[in-house]
Protein backbone atom coordinates (compact mmCIF):
# COMPACT_ATOMS: atom_id res chain seq x y z
CA UNK A 1 0.00 0.00 0.00
CA UNK A 2 2.78 2.44 -1.05
CA UNK A 3 0.60 4.67 -2.97
CA UNK A 4 -1.69 5.25 0.62
CA UNK A 5 -1.29 7.87 2.91
CA UNK A 6 0.54 7.26 6.29
CA UNK A 7 -2.73 6.95 8.40
CA UNK A 8 -4.47 5.09 5.87
CA UNK A 9 -1.55 2.24 5.79
CA UNK A 10 -1.62 2.39 9.65
CA UNK A 11 -5.35 1.77 9.40
CA UNK A 12 -5.21 -1.33 7.05
CA UNK A 13 -2.29 -2.91 9.16
CA UNK A 14 -4.10 -2.09 12.32
CA UNK A 15 -7.21 -3.96 10.70
CA UNK A 16 -5.62 -6.77 9.04
CA UNK A 17 -3.47 -7.76 12.73
CA UNK A 18 -7.47 -7.51 14.73
CA UNK A 19 -9.03 -10.01 12.10
CA UNK A 20 -6.18 -11.95 12.26
CA UNK A 21 -3.41 -11.75 14.91
CA UNK A 22 -1.68 -15.07 14.30
CA UNK A 23 -0.39 -14.16 10.83
CA UNK A 24 -0.43 -10.28 10.27
CA UNK A 25 2.06 -8.34 11.89
CA UNK A 26 0.82 -5.69 14.44
CA UNK A 27 1.65 -1.96 13.32
CA UNK A 28 4.98 -1.25 14.97
CA UNK A 29 3.47 2.51 15.89
CA UNK A 30 1.35 1.01 18.46
CA UNK A 31 2.55 -0.99 21.79
CA UNK A 32 0.79 -4.13 22.62
CA UNK A 33 -0.90 -3.67 25.81
CA UNK A 34 -3.30 -1.18 23.38
CA UNK A 35 -3.48 -3.61 20.64
CA UNK A 36 -4.56 -6.48 22.92
CA UNK A 37 -7.55 -4.62 23.93
CA UNK A 38 -8.86 -4.13 20.24
CA UNK A 39 -7.97 -7.54 19.75
CA UNK A 40 -10.18 -8.56 22.45
CA UNK A 41 -12.90 -6.00 22.10
CA UNK A 42 -13.43 -7.15 18.09
CA UNK A 43 -12.82 -10.69 18.82
CA UNK A 44 -15.50 -11.07 21.88
CA UNK A 45 -18.14 -9.13 20.60
CA UNK A 46 -18.57 -10.34 17.36
CA UNK A 47 -18.39 -14.10 18.72
CA UNK A 48 -20.48 -13.42 21.15
CA UNK A 49 -22.96 -12.19 18.75
CA UNK A 50 -23.03 -14.85 16.56
CA UNK A 51 -22.69 -17.31 19.28
CA UNK A 52 -26.40 -15.53 19.98
CA UNK A 53 -28.10 -15.55 16.55
CA UNK A 54 -26.89 -19.37 16.08
CA UNK A 55 -27.09 -21.36 19.25
CA UNK A 56 -27.46 -24.58 18.32
CA UNK A 57 -24.58 -24.81 15.84
CA UNK A 58 -22.53 -23.07 18.40
CA UNK A 59 -23.96 -25.51 21.26
CA UNK A 60 -22.98 -28.76 18.21
CA UNK A 61 -19.16 -27.91 17.75
CA UNK A 62 -17.08 -28.05 19.86
CA UNK A 63 -14.86 -24.85 21.47
CA UNK A 64 -11.51 -25.62 19.35
CA UNK A 65 -14.20 -26.17 16.22
CA UNK A 66 -15.89 -22.60 16.76
CA UNK A 67 -13.19 -20.54 17.48
CA UNK A 68 -11.10 -22.26 14.08
CA UNK A 69 -14.19 -21.34 12.00
CA UNK A 70 -14.42 -17.61 13.39
CA UNK A 71 -10.73 -17.12 13.02
CA UNK A 72 -10.84 -17.96 9.23
CA UNK A 73 -14.32 -15.82 8.89
CA UNK A 74 -12.44 -13.28 10.27
CA UNK A 75 -9.30 -13.52 8.48
CA UNK A 76 -11.14 -14.59 4.89
CA UNK A 77 -14.17 -13.18 4.51
CA UNK A 78 -14.33 -9.01 3.33
CA UNK A 79 -17.73 -8.02 5.21
CA UNK A 80 -20.03 -5.14 3.33
CA UNK A 81 -21.60 -3.96 6.46
CA UNK A 82 -20.71 -2.39 9.64
CA UNK A 83 -24.14 -3.15 11.19
CA UNK A 84 -24.67 -6.28 14.07
CA UNK A 85 -27.95 -7.34 12.53
CA UNK A 86 -26.98 -7.63 9.11
CA UNK A 87 -23.09 -9.63 10.53
CA UNK A 88 -25.35 -12.98 10.66
CA UNK A 89 -25.92 -12.71 6.98
CA UNK A 90 -22.30 -12.03 6.06
CA UNK A 91 -21.60 -15.24 8.31
CA UNK A 92 -24.29 -17.32 6.53
CA UNK A 93 -22.50 -15.72 3.06
CA UNK A 94 -19.13 -16.75 4.22
CA UNK A 95 -20.34 -20.22 4.62
CA UNK A 96 -22.39 -20.73 1.19
CA UNK A 97 -20.09 -19.18 -0.76
CA UNK A 98 -16.08 -19.40 0.44
CA UNK A 99 -15.71 -21.48 3.67
CA UNK A 100 -13.93 -25.21 2.76
CA UNK A 101 -16.00 -27.84 5.48
CA UNK A 102 -13.05 -29.56 7.41
CA UNK A 103 -12.60 -33.12 7.95
CA UNK A 104 -14.37 -32.86 11.35
CA UNK A 105 -17.24 -30.49 10.96
CA UNK A 106 -20.72 -31.94 10.44
CA UNK A 107 -22.10 -31.81 6.91
CA UNK A 108 -25.10 -30.34 8.40
CA UNK A 109 -23.61 -27.14 9.34
CA UNK A 110 -24.17 -24.74 6.86
CA UNK A 111 -28.26 -25.90 6.79
CA UNK A 112 -28.36 -25.07 10.55
CA UNK A 113 -26.58 -22.33 10.50
CA UNK A 114 -29.41 -20.84 7.41
CA UNK A 115 -32.01 -22.48 9.23
CA UNK A 116 -31.03 -20.90 13.05
CA UNK A 117 -30.19 -17.36 10.64
CA UNK A 118 -33.99 -17.36 9.18
CA UNK A 119 -35.37 -16.64 12.05
CA UNK A 120 -33.36 -13.82 13.04
CA UNK A 121 -33.67 -12.43 9.19
CA UNK A 122 -37.22 -12.57 9.04
CA UNK A 123 -37.34 -10.81 12.66
CA UNK A 124 -36.33 -7.61 11.03
CA UNK A 125 -37.97 -7.53 7.51
CA UNK A 126 -39.18 -4.46 6.92
CA UNK A 127 -42.03 -5.37 4.64
CA UNK A 128 -45.36 -4.87 6.70
CA UNK A 129 -48.73 -6.39 5.61
CA UNK A 130 -51.03 -4.62 3.72
CA UNK A 131 -54.43 -5.49 6.07
CA UNK A 132 -56.51 -2.91 4.01
CA UNK A 133 -56.74 -4.89 1.29
CA UNK A 134 -57.18 -8.41 2.54
CA UNK A 135 -60.08 -10.45 3.75
CA UNK A 136 -59.17 -11.81 7.16
CA UNK A 137 -62.56 -13.91 7.19
CA UNK A 138 -62.56 -14.70 3.58
CA UNK A 139 -62.89 -18.31 2.30
CA UNK A 140 -59.20 -19.42 1.33
CA UNK A 141 -60.66 -22.21 -1.05
CA UNK A 142 -63.66 -20.08 -2.96
CA UNK A 143 -61.64 -16.59 -2.70
CA UNK A 144 -57.56 -15.69 -3.42
CA UNK A 145 -55.63 -16.76 -0.66
CA UNK A 146 -52.89 -13.79 0.59
CA UNK A 147 -49.36 -14.56 1.94
CA UNK A 148 -47.84 -12.98 4.51
CA UNK A 149 -45.03 -10.91 3.21
CA UNK A 150 -42.99 -11.52 6.35
CA UNK A 151 -42.46 -15.56 5.84
CA UNK A 152 -40.47 -17.99 4.53
CA UNK A 153 -41.14 -21.10 3.04
CA UNK A 154 -37.61 -22.89 3.24
CA UNK A 155 -36.37 -26.75 2.49
CA UNK A 156 -33.44 -28.44 3.80
CA UNK A 157 -31.77 -32.11 3.17
CA UNK A 158 -31.42 -32.66 6.98
CA UNK A 159 -33.85 -31.95 9.55
CA UNK A 160 -32.19 -29.00 11.06
CA UNK A 161 -35.11 -28.09 13.59
CA UNK A 162 -34.24 -31.52 15.19
CA UNK A 163 -30.65 -30.93 15.23
CA UNK A 164 -29.31 -30.65 18.79
CA UNK A 165 -25.88 -31.88 20.86
CA UNK A 166 -27.56 -35.58 20.95
CA UNK A 167 -28.94 -35.66 17.82
CA UNK A 168 -26.29 -35.32 15.19
CA UNK A 169 -27.76 -36.82 11.58
CA UNK A 170 -24.04 -38.08 9.61
CA UNK A 171 -26.18 -38.32 6.49
CA UNK A 172 -29.47 -36.21 4.77
CA UNK A 173 -32.86 -37.60 5.08
CA UNK A 174 -34.30 -39.19 2.66
CA UNK A 175 -36.98 -36.61 1.95
CA UNK A 176 -36.50 -32.94 2.09
CA UNK A 177 -37.32 -31.25 5.36
CA UNK A 178 -39.94 -28.13 4.73
CA UNK A 179 -40.37 -25.41 6.99
CA UNK A 180 -42.46 -22.13 7.51
CA UNK A 181 -40.68 -19.06 9.48
CA UNK A 182 -43.19 -16.73 10.09
CA UNK A 183 -43.67 -13.35 11.68
CA UNK A 184 -47.74 -13.07 13.05
CA UNK A 185 -49.31 -9.79 13.58
CA UNK A 186 -47.89 -9.92 17.36
CA UNK A 187 -44.53 -9.31 15.70
CA UNK A 188 -43.88 -13.28 16.95
CA UNK A 189 -41.38 -15.52 15.53
CA UNK A 190 -42.89 -19.14 14.87
CA UNK A 191 -41.72 -21.73 12.85
CA UNK A 192 -43.70 -25.01 11.02
CA UNK A 193 -43.16 -28.18 9.99
CA UNK A 194 -44.95 -28.77 6.77
CA UNK A 195 -44.24 -31.19 3.85
CA UNK A 196 -44.04 -30.91 0.34
CA UNK A 197 -47.78 -30.15 -0.84
CA UNK A 198 -47.94 -27.74 1.13
CA UNK A 199 -44.67 -25.91 0.03
CA UNK A 200 -45.81 -25.92 -3.22
CA UNK A 201 -49.04 -24.58 -2.18
CA UNK A 202 -47.79 -21.58 -0.58
CA UNK A 203 -44.93 -21.19 -3.59
CA UNK A 204 -48.29 -21.00 -6.00
CA UNK A 205 -49.95 -18.76 -3.88
CA UNK A 206 -47.27 -16.56 -3.86
CA UNK A 207 -46.68 -17.00 -7.90
CA UNK A 208 -50.07 -17.20 -9.31
CA UNK A 209 -51.18 -13.93 -8.43
CA UNK A 210 -55.65 -14.08 -8.54
CA UNK A 211 -56.17 -17.73 -8.59
CA UNK A 212 -58.48 -19.09 -5.57
CA UNK A 213 -57.36 -21.99 -3.66
CA UNK A 214 -59.70 -23.95 -5.37
CA UNK A 215 -57.74 -23.28 -8.71
CA UNK A 216 -53.81 -23.89 -6.99
CA UNK A 217 -55.71 -27.40 -5.16
CA UNK A 218 -56.72 -28.38 -9.00
CA UNK A 219 -53.59 -27.84 -10.27
CA UNK A 220 -51.75 -29.42 -6.85
CA UNK A 221 -54.03 -32.64 -7.71
CA UNK A 222 -52.79 -32.73 -11.33
CA UNK A 223 -49.34 -32.58 -10.55
CA UNK A 224 -49.41 -35.10 -8.19
CA UNK A 225 -51.69 -37.45 -10.46
CA UNK A 226 -54.50 -37.62 -7.50
CA UNK A 227 -57.16 -39.50 -9.19
CA UNK A 228 -60.09 -37.11 -6.86
CA UNK A 229 -59.41 -33.77 -7.05
CA UNK A 230 -62.05 -32.98 -4.16
CA UNK A 231 -60.60 -34.67 -1.92
CA UNK A 232 -57.21 -32.98 -2.33
CA UNK A 233 -58.93 -29.44 -2.00
CA UNK A 234 -60.52 -30.80 1.10
CA UNK A 235 -57.53 -31.52 2.65
CA UNK A 236 -55.95 -28.37 1.44
CA UNK A 237 -58.55 -26.26 2.94
CA UNK A 238 -57.30 -28.23 6.47
CA UNK A 239 -53.71 -26.86 5.22
CA UNK A 240 -54.84 -23.18 4.58
CA UNK A 241 -56.82 -23.02 7.29
CA UNK A 242 -53.39 -23.75 9.96
CA UNK A 243 -51.59 -21.61 7.75
CA UNK A 244 -54.28 -18.92 8.34
CA UNK A 245 -54.41 -19.69 12.01
CA UNK A 246 -50.62 -18.62 12.42
CA UNK A 247 -50.62 -15.91 10.00
CA UNK A 248 -49.15 -17.35 6.96
CA UNK A 249 -51.85 -16.78 4.91
CA UNK A 250 -53.50 -13.61 6.37
CA UNK A 251 -57.19 -14.31 4.25
CA UNK A 252 -58.34 -13.39 0.86
CA UNK A 253 -58.06 -10.33 -1.65
CA UNK A 254 -61.21 -8.10 -1.22
CA UNK A 255 -62.78 -7.66 -4.31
Amino acid sequence: MPDKPAFQRLQYELAAHIRDPEHAEPPAEIEDRRLAIYRELFYNNVQSLLAGTFPILRKVLTDPQWHRLLRKYFKDHQAHTPLFLEMPQEFISYLQEEHELADDEPAFMLELAHYEWAELAVSILEEEPDLDEVDPRGDVIEGVPVVSPVCWSLAYTYPVHKIKPDFQPEEPDETATFLVVYRNQADEIGFLEINAVTARLIELIEREDGHTGRELLTQIAEEIGHPDANAVIEAGRDILERLHRHDVILGTTKH
